[in-house]
């Protein structure tokens, strides 16, 4: 039952994530957290979250435009190295304190409240009307894209500032979705060299056989959402799309940020 849920999830996240630019990670690594330890969780949703960006790249990626991700996607992966160094020195913090309800205790760390507030912040930004129109000047692609790379570094979350600079360069959707696709693998290759494997190698005892049957099932269930979200690439609204997505990441963060994830 819990393989199906995650395989669930993941086929959702995955449909989700090929219109909105964020999503996949977001949604797939609180889910991990409830089968194997959060610093495991991070490390597995990276592999995931990198494969399935490398599915999506066959998909799409052919449509990229070389002169927007020069701009953008460089400076993207050396703030990426930033942001992952941070994560990393958070998930070796104490737990900050506990709390109890209902029979159950909860603690409170500084990994999870990290990334759940950062999650609950950028689904704000994403329901909000003045973000929605907020559109970068495409001479500041660089700067997007150290912005975009340090919080995709740090919590995953990358697609938010990626979709405000990159929507003015003036790309059809097709090459604004592949762009958006490539500069997302860059980025992922670059945390997951960091923290992903770090976290892996640090936690190897507990990569048992369930765990990557887990991670199998994920990849494989990410890359049928990919594939179902391309064919239905004309037929959705980004805007509606957002919203969904950004809806279940309060949620989540909440849960990630009060311990109850």
């Amino acid at each position: 039952m819990d393989i199906l849920f995650v395989a669930l999830i993941a086929v959702l996240a995955s449909g989700l994530t090929l219109f909105s630019g964020f999503g996949l990670g977001t949604i797939l690594m609180p889910a991990f957290a409830l089968l194997m330890p959060v610093e495991v969780a991070v490390g597995a949703t990276a592999l995931v979250h990198l494969a399935n960006n490398l599915f999506k790249l066959e998909l799409v990626g052919r449509k990229a435009d070389a002169r927007v991700l020069l701009r953008f996607a460089v400076p993207a992966a050396l703030a990426a190295i930033l942001g992952a160094s941070l994560l990393v020195g958070l998930s070796d913090l104490p737990t900050i304190t506990a709390w109890a309800a209902f029979g159950n205790e909860y603690r409170i760390e500084a990994l999870p409240l990290a990334i759940g507030t950062l999650i609950m912040i950028f689904a704000l930004l994403e329901l909000s009307p003045a973000f929605a129109r907020l559109k970068f000047p495409a001479r500041l692609l660089p700067l997007g894209g150290l912005i975009s790379g340090f919080f995709g570094g740090l919590s995953g979350n990358q697609g938010a500032f990626r979709t405000a600079f990159l929507i003015k360069a003036g790309l059809t959707k097709e090459a604004f979705i592949a762009t958006g696709v490539v500069a997302a693998v860059i980025v992922d290759a670059t945390r997951l060299s960091v923290y992903g494997l770090s976290h892996l190698a640090r936690n190897f005892a507990a990569l048992t056989p369930d765990v990557w049957t887990v991670v199998g099932v994920a990849t494989l269930s990410a890359f049928l959402g990919a594939f179902i979200g391309s064919r239905i690439l004309t037929k959705v609204t980004m805007r509606g799309v957002q919203i969904t997505v950004a809806l279940t990441m309060v949620a989540l963060g909440l849960g990630l940020a009060t311990g109850l994830i």
